[in-house]
């Protein structure tokens, strides 16, 4: 009756369980999508809009060996995410606060960061809004799949 009074039960304080499994099935399918956005901005600024990031404008559609870095980096940079937000699942109070936060920072930080290079301003906001994409789905996908590992 104490317990109930104080607002403090044994069940209230205990943490959520997380589901490892889902959560990493979810970080695994989140680190594709955070490639394919990362491929899908690279083409349709080369392609359409005629903005050579990553690479000069003769290496045609998909630019060279540095696309192919991007892509791999912005998936491994959405497992790098979900072992931030397993993380926060364990040990934070309201861990998506914390996680969007942190996410939110880190995004703005790889948009602003092609502005200190001397690449041509188009290339620069060109780079900054994929960087925001892919920071977007990110962010938006691995909230999703932690809500539904706990």
């Amino acid at each position: 009756m104490n317990a109930q009074v104080t607002g403090t039960s044994k069940n209230s304080s205990s943490r959520p369980e997380v589901d490892p499994s889902k959560l990493w099935a979810g970080g695994v399918a989140t680190a594709v999508v955070a490639g394919l956005v990362a491929l899908v901005g690279v083409l349709v600024f080369r392609w359409l809009f005629d903005v050579p990031i990553l690479a000069p404008n003769a290496d045609g559609a998909y630019g060279d060996v540095h696309t192919t870095e991007y892509v791999l980096t912005a998936a491994l940079l959405a497992i790098i995410a979900t072992g931030l937000i397993h993380v926060l699942l364990l040990t934070t109070p309201r861990p998506f606060a914390f996680f969007g936060w942190i996410i939110g920072l880190a995004t703005l930080v790889a948009m602003l960061f092609p502005f200190s290079t001397a690449a041509p301003l188009s290339q620069k906001f060109a780079t900054g809004a994929v960087n925001l994409f892919i920071g977007i789905a990110i962010w938006s996908l691995l909230n999703g799949v932690g809500n539904r590992s706990i």
